[in-house]
């Protein structure tokens, strides 16, 4: 294997961001572990205990457990995400910002900027106002689980849930800039894999128990891997629209004359509006669940993960995403001016608008198709957890982004190992000529 690494280009690169990565993940998951000052342990697990089936149940997965124990990273990269769509929603809105959008790489930047500072504020926003309502918390017996209540209590643990906020959306940079595929995106799905081990656990004793029958377990087993062979399916799936390129004479040769195709994903969004559509759902239901007061407790029931309310607004939420985000990733109108400057035409679609208007027809419909796979995928844990008595998240969101994760990270390795094999040719091709 070393031998193959040495003549393989690629190799050691690649062996270097992909141990950065899995030692950025190690660091996040060391962190999980690390308890908020001022907690009862044993108080807290038994709150939390009561609490099983609940909204704070799907946003322990989110969070990888660390919701569970209030560590320093309980508030989880949601945040993070929460400010990225307040600021792609502004941009829209906001003359300044749509500007900045349009200008490359340094806009960009800019837009990162006021995310990250987007992100503190919502931290601490939520931070604090999940240390006053644990104050008047209690777990199974009764006792507080806050230790000492009041201001010092309070600062502190806003202090520390925001930096942990904070430091995991440093580490996700990280490992987009250093390692391999997209690092928030990972980081969720290391908090999911994590979980899974404990949901398996649980399985195995339900089986034991008699609470669960075996047929049952293994039609759950069956169901997960036809919606894993069933997101890979979808995720993999594209409409290839074909582009034509006229012959041209340059010199004594003809030239083009060529076709080509235009490839439109059918989940082209990938895994992001699930992810806004839980941000979203989880970030107000979370607060209402640490508040012993009527109407928080009345939110918290009504946004239930088995609920039809929260299944529907869910639904809504990810259809919209999905168009909301397919439109920021993909310009039709782009696409239409570049195959015009390159002579490059759809047969039977003029040139321009028109073209332009046949691509944005499509998309449209691949994108309507595409928000309903996701919300498919995304509500049937909902339907496991009434029907089977499915004691976790399984099928659904936490499913749906590690395949789609996978997929990604999967293909960017590829394109980094072609990428480098090229440079590797082309180098030795340098070298060949000098000696010629």
């Amino acid at each position: 294997m070393a031998a193959k690494a040495k003549n393989n280009p690629a190799g050691p690169d690649i062996s270097k961001k992909v141990f950065m990565t899995l030692i950025l993940l190690a660091v996040y998951r060391v962190g999980v572990f690390i308890p908020t000052p001022g907690i009862d342990a044993e108080a807290l697990a038994g709150f939390f205990e009561s609490a099983k089936g609940t909204i704070l149940d799907f946003a322990t997965m989110f969070t990888g457990g660390a919701l569970e124990t209030l560590s320093v990273f309980a508030l989880g990269i949601m945040p993070y995400i929460s400010a990225a769509i307040i600021l792609q929603l502004l941009t829209v809105v906001v003359p300044k910002l749509e500007k900045l959008s349009k200008e490359g790489e340094q806009g960009r930047k800019k837009i990162t900027e006021y995310t990250r500072y987007l992100t503190v504020v919502l931290s601490a926003i939520q931070g604090f106002m999940i240390s006053v309502g644990l104050e008047s918390m209690t777990g199974a017996s009764g006792e507080p689980i806050v230790l000492n209540p009041g201001w010092s209590f309070r600062i502190m643990a806003t202090i520390t849930l925001t930096a942990g906020t904070a430091f995991i959306m440093w580490l996700g940079e990280q490992i987009t800039e250093r390692g391999i595929g997209n690092g928030i995106s990972l980081i969720i799905c290391a908090g999911i894999i994590a979980r899974m081990p404990t949901g398996f656990g649980k399985t195995i004793t339900l089986i034991r128990t008699g609470e669960m029958q075996f047929l049952v377990a293994v039609l759950l087993l069956l169901i997960i891997i036809a919606v894993v062979a069933f997101i890979v399916f979808v995720e993999t799936g594209q409409r290839r629209i074909p582009i034509q390129y006229p012959k041209r004479v340059v010199g004594r040769k003809v030239m083009g004359g060529v076709t080509q195709h235009l490839p439109l994903k059918v989940n082209t969004a990938g895994v992001i509006p699930p992810i806004f559509a839980s941000s979203i759902m989880i970030f107000p239901a979370t607060i209402a669940s640490f508040w012993d007061v009527p109407i928080m407790k009345m939110l918290s029931d009504s946004l239930n993960p088995t609920g039809v309310l929260y299944n529907l607004l869910f639904i809504i939420a990810i259809i919209f995403f999905a168009y909301f985000y397919t439109a920021i990733q993909f310009n039709p109108k782009e696409v239409a001016e570049n195959l015009k400057k390159n002579g490059g035409f759809i047969p039977g679609i003029r040139p321009g608008g028109n073209t332009a208007d046949y691509i944005d027809r499509v998309l449209t419909r691949l994108t309507l198709w595409g928000g309903i796979y996701l919300a498919v995928v995304c509500v049937l844990p909902s339907i496991l957890t009434i029907k089977m008595h499915a004691p976790f998240y399984f099928g659904g969101t936490g499913l749906l982004i590690i395949v789609a994760v996978a997929i990604d990270t999967a293909q960017q390795v590829e394109s980094h190992r072609l990428s480098r094999s090229y440079d590797g040719l082309l180098k030795k091709g340098k070298l060949k000529g000098r000696r010629g």
